[in-house]
């Protein structure tokens, strides 16, 4: 089972560093600033635990834009291991359909928290929005999901 939790967090990884390509491409060819909603829910989830984030000025708005990247890079490699330990337990979907799972996975583990503690409300995104979180995410999924897969590379190895 810990072989798997690594092999979720490397394919984790993988599927995250896609999705902040995609992201930042995005960005690059349509103009568009960064997101400021994961900071924003970082400081909501803080404030909600009685934790608030520190804040002194730039610096504050420097360390919740910080740990909103990195709640960003939490959900994708949590997501990674979730996936890799059902693939372990005996799940398995074609590629197509389980990269499609895991990128919708990853959506709502960013959105629903985003949406439940008003940051954004999902209804009310237009198709743009949806296009510019839905794209991202179906490419962590496909690559997330495709680095666990054994035919990759061939059978997995045992006891090796």
């Amino acid at each position: 089972m810990m072989r798997s939790v690594v092999r979720g967090c490397a394919a984790g990884a993988v599927g995250t560093t896609v999705l902040n390509a995609v992201t930042f491409a995005d960005m690059a060819l349509r103009g568009r600033p960064s997101s400021q909603a994961p900071a924003e829910t970082v400081d909501g989830i803080a404030q909600g635990v009685g934790r608030p984030v520190p804040r002194s000025g730039e610096a504050g708005e420097n360390r919740l834009s910080g740990l909103g990247g990195l709640s960003g890079i939490a959900v994708g490699i949590g997501t990674g291991v979730v996936v890799s330990l059902a693939r372990h337990a005996g799940l398995r979907p074609p590629w197509w359909l389980g990269g499609l799972a895991t990128g919708a996975l990853a959506m709502a583990a960013t959105d629903l928290p985003m949406a439940r503690l008003g940051v954004s409300d999902p209804a009310g995104w237009s198709v743009a929005d949806w296009v510019s979180d839905a794209v991202p995410h179906l490419m962590y999924g496909l690559a997330t999901y495709g680095s666990l897969l054994d035919d990759v590379r061939g059978p997995a190895r045992r006891g090796g």
